[in-house]
């Protein structure tokens, strides 16, 4: 009896295949991977005439993945993945801190953190080329894991397997009030206070929001107590502070900021223990450029020593 001899399946193939599979739709999956759709097509034919089974159903309306489909689906992303660990290997081989990082940063730390991380970039590492893609906290997660990403900077902790975290800095949050608010300017706040205060919050998927409402739980505060989600970012959540419609809770770094443009915000600190959280970078546990991240968290350390933080060691 022969035995029907397969025909090794190209990355092209395999690419296509698994864009296909993840999308359900041609013209989606092509833009995916930025090929054109006839050759798209022809790719995932070529597949399946090289494999010898039907991967897919085409239909005039949709696409489906066939049974053999469904099962060699995760074989074709787990080889695609498998060469981009082999590729970052290669990069990582090279000369530390040159090449392209693709940095995650969340909204509420991009506009005050930035300045410092790319001033110690351009003049500690001038070949390295930066790449910043300011998202929420669950887009860039899925970012690191699909490899889209190569490190995050963010709140934590994540709690995440195989994402490993390089704390920073620990930072303090403060209230910000509108001018004539009883809390306006002291520094003695009890965390009680956020029992009943009107709170104004970003809207729902930025994690500074859920760490607002943490804060105010272990305050005290029912779940029936009046929050106020009104704003999409930290500039427009104050200016809403400053028309008297509430109050807010900033990280100390957004203060100078946000609080600058408009005389009738005013801020409160808040008795000791103060309310903080911690900001880190954030890496796929066992990165080839594990010791360069590394390395590059402790310059920002360094570099972040003079913001209103209080920086924290290695060791987590």
């Amino acid at each position: 009896m022969s035995v029907r001899r397969v025909k090794q399946p190209s990355l092209s193939q395999l690419r296509a295949f698994a864009a296909v599979a993840e999308h359900l739709h041609f013209r989606d999956a092509a833009a995916a991977i930025g090929m054109s759709q006839p050759a798209l097509s022809g790719a995932v034919s070529a597949l399946e005439e090289a494999l010898g089974v039907q991967l897919l159903e085409r239909t005039t309306r949709k696409v489906l993945l066939s049974p053999a489909g469904e099962r060699l689906a995760a074989r074709a992303r787990a080889v695609l993945d498998a060469v981009s660990e082999l590729m970052e290997e290669a990069e990582a081989a090279q000369a530390p801190f040159t090449g392209v990082l693709r940095l995650g940063v969340i909204p509420t730390v991009a506009p005050y953190l930035l300045p410092s991380v790319l001033s110690l970039v351009h003049e500690r590492y001038p070949e390295l080329d930066l790449q910043v893609h300011e998202e929420q906290t669950s887009s860039l997660l899925e970012g690191l894991a699909a490899g889209r990403l190569d490190l995050l900077l963010l709140a934590v902790p994540l709690g995440v397997p195989g994402v490993t975290e390089l704390p920073l800095f620990d930072e303090d949050f403060v209230l910000v009030t509108p001018q004539g608010h009883p809390l306006a300017g002291r520094d003695d706040i009890p965390r009680e206070a956020l029992k009943e205060l009107n709170l104004l919050l970003l809207d729902e998927g930025h994690c500074l929001r859920d760490q607002a409402l943490d804060i105010c739980r272990e305050a005290g505060r029912t779940e029936g107590a009046p929050v106020t989600t009104t704003a999409a970012g930290l500039a427009t959540l104050v200016q809403l502070v400053a028309g008297g419609l509430g109050v807010t809770l900033l990280p100390r770094t957004a203060v100078k900021v946000e609080t600058a443009r408009n005389a009738a915000l005013f801020t409160g600190c808040f008795s000791d223990p103060a309310p903080t959280r911690q900001v880190a970078l954030a890496m796929r546990t066992g990165s080839a450029r594990q010791a360069e991240f590394e390395e590059l968290a402790g310059a920002l350390r360094g570099a972040m020593k003079r913001l209103p933080v209080r920086v924290v060691g290695a060791g987590r």
